[in-house]
């Protein structure tokens, strides 16, 4: 497992990925966008959302302040096994 917390200023968005591991995300403050295939999801301070292997996401914090969240990952994240889309 690894646990990250995570600082996003606002206008940020990561690269869309396609992770091996199970990802458990708890926001502590602002809004996290997480976009998937069939459309998106606004999670809010005190939210969690989950997201399986295999499926595509990207996180983004578009409003002002940006968000804070926390990230747990089983297994635990690493470079190999994130599978970021080509830039």
């Amino acid at each position: 497992v690894s646990i990250a917390r995570m600082v996003s200023p606002e206008g940020w968005v990561e690269p869309g990925q396609r992770p091996e591991f199970e990802e458990i995300t708890i926001v502590l403050r602002g809004l996290l966008r997480v976009e998937h295939e069939a459309g998106s999801v606004d999670v809010r301070t005190g939210q969690t959302v989950i997201t399986t292997p295999g499926e595509w996401v990207r996180y983004g914090s578009p409003e002002p302040g940006g968000a804070e969240y926390v990230a747990v990952c089983l297994p635990a994240f690493a470079p190999d096994l994130v599978h970021r889309d080509p830039e």
